[in-house]
């Protein structure tokens, strides 16, 4: 009997996870449903920016400004999104394999971290890298003006020339249950590749191009990491959605199983009883 009983907690425990973890997937259901219509109206701007520039800096001086100039290749800033809980599949430990795998591959380089989220800047910190920025609980609610601010810290230390090539890392939101991370540099604007016998004509500026340059590539930075925070926040909410589901799935599948253990424990309880009482009438006739 006791052990029917700890079979019958064990379903109750189980019980009320699944209910935890189906209230997940339904608030991560909603939020992506959010996040992605956020997302399918923020690409065409963000991609087309990101086209332009780089044409741009294809043609443009590179001296007319301070984002355009290389200052060498040696001391790298990696920004990495992630996010600040788990529970959310392999969203975290993907962009984090990325990130490490990437920096492993720039050997005799200055690596320093800038992380966005918990879980990157923990895991990096273990790992003894050095962290210099950090922003926390920042997926929660992204706003304009918060990438604005990233990226202003991004522009200083590199028109400083503290650091000299900066590259952003993140999940690129595909579809509910498919994320890709991205490695893409951010500083200095990387020109765009002509093909061979291609000649890069130029464009006709107004005001000059000094002028517009210092006024669009900040906003190229901050187009790119605010597109990028948006891009992590659907993923993440997608890779959460399906791991609830697969926990959901999991735990009913459990409690089948120890409902199917709990009867035969029971039904064996019972035929040992019967089988003790028949003994006892035998015995006594």
């Amino acid at each position: 009997m006791a052990k029917t009983q700890d079979i019958k907690r064990r379903i109750r425990s189980i019980r009320n996870t699944m209910q935890l973890t189906r209230a997940m997937k339904m608030v991560s259901a909603s939020k992506l449903r959010k996040a992605q219509a956020r997302i399918l109206a923020a690409r065409p701007y963000s991609q087309q920016t990101y086209r332009l520039l780089r044409s741009l800096s294809a043609r443009a001086n590179p001296e007319i400004s301070p984002l355009l100039m290389r200052h060498g290749d040696r001391r790298i800033e990696l920004l990495v999104i992630t996010g600040d809980k788990g529970l959310c599949g392999s969203f975290n430990a993907s962009i984090l394999r990325q990130a490490e795998s990437f920096a492993r591959g720039l050997q005799g380089k200055q690596i320093s971290i800038a992380a966005i989220g918990k879980r990157g800047r923990d895991y990096f910190a273990r790992r003894n890298y050095d962290v210099g920025n950090e922003w926390i609980d920042v997926l929660r609610v992204v706003e304009f003006p918060l990438a604005a601010e990233i990226a202003s810290h991004i522009i200083e230390h590199y028109v400083d020339e503290k650091i000299d090539e900066i590259y952003l890392i993140y999940n690129e939101f595909k579809s509910a249950i498919q994320a890709r991370p991205v490695v893409e540099r951010l500083l200095p604007v990387e020109p765009i590749e002509l093909k061979q016998g291609q000649i890069a004509e130029d464009y006709i500026y107004e005001p000059d191009p000094q002028t517009l340059l210092d006024a669009l590539l900040p906003h190229y930075v901050e187009q790119l990491v605010f597109h990028a925070l948006l891009e992590s926040v659907a993923a993440e909410h997608a890779a959460r959605m399906t791991a609830m589901d697969a926990a959901t799935k999991n735990a009913g599948e459990m409690i089948e199983s120890l409902t199917l253990t709990m009867n035969r424990v029971r039904q064996a309880s019972i035929t040992t009883e019967i089988i003790e009482v028949v003994s006892g009438a035998e015995a006594l006739g």
